[in-house]
């Protein structure tokens, strides 16, 4: 089978096709031909070396979906041809996340699913549901299960709260969609009028183009009346942070979850808690989590937005596209 792997390059790593022996699926595993991925920043920031180890040699890239072909001795949650798609964290089941659970994030801490096969345990991976393709499945470990954590394991959402969400990339047009689903308002921001006008088009109550308005924050607020937005998906970093915490009204929720900007920088604490607000910071779910994500997608019968799919051949290709900013939604690879 074919598989792609980090190789050293002189500012972080490039991808190389590899062939190598077909995995058997040891006691407790199954054995998933994989036939779609989705990339996230976070792909990006492995490709460029940031988590500080060698990372040679690893195989990119966390969510992926396909059909098991074989299982091994003791599989009792699949059986052969069921369609599933992988969790970001292999063996985090639910609860409250361990240190153990923690160091087995797919495509980073441990191999990801930039393969054709992949053996894994049996606890990693979740039916998706019927309504969607592989390609549409491939778009949920990571950035759906943010969004969904953020919006309503953490923040409660309610039919008709504002929500704030920065850009038009995975995580925040998930949570147009979820948020939209749910009888709330969601607001969203982004540098390209054409983004926005298909973000309304998706249920966005009100758009704003920060390119335009420097001051976002300002037009936020007008449109939700001056009270501010109950809950902001903030993927943008150290300098939206404080945009978005000026953004919400009494009793709001921060979802802190990326940083296109940087990360790091400092927290006006004044700014939320004259706000009585509160924040969390997200590192995407658990097993549990994304099942109850996906009770939600088949009951509004939601289909994640894919940008463009790439073959397996232009990997290197999507990662660059993801790089440019120019997608909406998710760039998905089929295998």
């Amino acid at each position: 089978m074919r598989r792609y792997e980090l190789e050293g390059a002189d500012k972080g790593y490039g991808l190389a096709v590899r062939s190598v022996a077909r995995p058997t699926p040891a006691a407790n595993e199954v054995l998933v031909r994989i036939r779609a991925v989705s990339l996230n920043h976070r792909d990006l920031y492995v490709l460029e070396g940031s988590a500080g180890r060698d990372s040679s040699g690893l195989v990119p890239v966390s969510d992926g979906a396909g059909e098991i072909i074989a299982v091994g001795q003791g599989v009792t949650r699949f059986k052969a041809g069921d369609r599933v798609a992988t969790t970001f964290f292999e063996k985090w089941n639910g609860g409250v996340p361990t240190p153990a659970a923690l160091t087995t994030a797919r495509g980073g801490d441990t191999p990801g699913v930039l393969s054709e096969m992949i053996a894994t345990h049996e606890d990693g991976l979740v039916k998706v549901p019927d309504h969607l393709s592989f390609e549409e499945a491939a778009t949920l470990p990571c950035a759906g299960v943010t969004a969904w954590n953020g919006l309503f394991k953490h923040g409660h959402l309610q039919r008709g709260q504002f929500v704030l969400l920065e850009g038009t990339g995975g995580v925040s047009i998930f949570g147009l969609q979820f948020a939209a689903a749910a009888g709330a308002k969601p607001v969203i921001t982004s540098s390209s009028d054409a983004k926005l006008e298909r973000a309304t088009s998706l249920g966005a109550i009100a758009t704003v183009n920060y390119r335009t308005s420097p001051e976002w924050q300002k037009e936020v607020r007008a449109a939700t009346g001056g009270a501010g937005v109950a809950h902001v998906l903030e993927i943008g970093g150290k300098d939206t942070l404080p945009k978005a915490l000026a953004s919400l009204g009494l009793g709001g929720h921060v979802a802190l979850i990326g940083g296109l900007t940087g990360f790091g920088g400092a927290i006006e604490v004044d700014a939320l808690t004259s706000r009585m607000g509160s924040m969390t910071s997200i590192y995407v779910g658990s097993r549990e989590d994304f099942e109850a994500m996906n009770a939600f997608i088949t009951q509004h019968k939601l289909k994640p937005i894919i940008d463009r799919v790439f073959g397996f051949e232009e990997a290197p290709a999507a990662f660059e596209y993801l790089e440019s900013g120019a997608h909406f939604g998710k760039v998905v690879i089929r295998l």
